[in-house]
């Protein structure tokens, strides 16, 4: 109620609850996915911290970890580094293509950790990358116009006038003007903690 009304009958709002469900269920028996793609575990620490064996790693659910921890974790897996706020982000793929790659996905999961939208606890796995400026509309496969989104609020963002914008990077949701007349001066933050 407080996103506004769902404009979808009962019968589409319980059907594309079944999709979801059948799209989690039908992949239950494949190796573990997270989002489409083989598991992988994205840490967030600096890099001298985990050579030197302190500190401690945050994973992409918000989780911390002890260094050593993160050490054995990364003993068997691949290292993906990832920039943060570095001078060679965003990746961008402009428009070869819509649908995003792996590499673009998991630094939403780093940077939205889970569905976007204000009070929503989705995690990564259950969310779809979402175009902020819609791709058919001319709008790019890059970091700078994506947000995860849990099936609800993707629904929710399509078919009503709730908006989306980065706003220094952050995810921002601005409601429809009948839900709060100053909606050009309303906007929720995601702010993760």
């Amino acid at each position: 109620a407080d996103e506004g009304p769902d404009l979808r009958s009962r019968e589409q709002r319980e059907g594309d609850a079944l999709a979801e469900l059948i799209d989690l269920m039908l992949r239950a028996d494949q190796l573990p996915e997270h989002g489409g793609e083989p598991v992988t575990l994205t840490l967030t620490m600096p890099y001298e911290d985990l050579a030197n064996r302190v500190g401690h790693a945050t994973l992409d659910n918000g989780d911390h970890i002890p260094a050593d921890q993160a050490r054995q974790l990364a003993c068997n897996a691949g290292i993906i580094p990832m920039v943060l706020g570095g001078a060679g982000q965003p990746l961008d793929i402009g428009r070869k293509t819509r649908t995003f790659p792996a590499a673009i996905r998991r630094i939403l999961v780093t940077r939205d950790r889970g569905c976007a939208f204000p009070g929503c606890g989705r995690p990564p796995r259950q969310c779809d990358a979402h175009h902020i400026r819609h791709w058919a509309n001319g709008g790019d496969t890059s970091v700078d116009n994506a947000v995860l989104l849990c099936r609800h609020h993707h629904t929710l963002i399509h078919q009503s006038k709730w908006e989306v914008k980065l706003v220094t990077g952050i995810p921002t949701f601005y409601p429809p003007a009948w839900l709060d007349p100053n909606a050009a001066k309303l906007a929720i933050l995601n702010v993760a903690t």
